[in-house]
């Protein structure tokens, strides 16, 4: 069974009812339980947080949509950093988002398919992650 870690964009979309992409990230979402476990970690925790009261209402939320909190492993971290590096070597702007790189370092390391509709820096910085993005 194929293990998914969702990003906070699928996961807002299904949440606030996005006009434009409630409707794929649901679709995407549910695929994603039917075929395996679905994750979050600390980054996407932290981003989604934002609509909810207590940290005690968030994880609730998750669960009841059978999503599961894990921890970045380590190495992602480090995995993070260089991807970051790359991006900024490559005339990334200073203000990027750091937390896509420690999301899709942790997929990369933990071997986690990503479910994300912000797929181009993953592709480009995370080359062996399997994406679910729209096309």
């Amino acid at each position: 069974m194929p293990a998914t870690l969702v990003d906070s964009n699928v996961l807002i979309d299904v949440v606030v009812q996005d006009e434009q992409w409630a409707a794929w990230s649901i679709e995407a979402l549910i695929e994603a339980l039917d075929a395996g476990p679905v994750f979050v970690d600390q980054v996407v925790f932290a981003e989604v947080s934002i609509g909810y009261r207590t940290a005690e209402a968030c994880q609730e939320a998750l669960a009841v949509q059978g999503i599961e909190r894990v921890p970045i492993p380590w190495p992602a971290a480090f995995l993070a950093g260089r991807a970051f590096a790359a991006y900024r070597d490559r005339g990334g702007a200073k203000l990027a988002p750091l937390p896509d790189f420690f999301i899709g370092a942790h997929a990369a390391v933990a071997g986690l398919r990503l479910l994300t509709r912000d797929a181009s820096r993953y592709r480009t910085y995370f080359p062996t992650v399997e994406l679910i993005a729209p096309e």
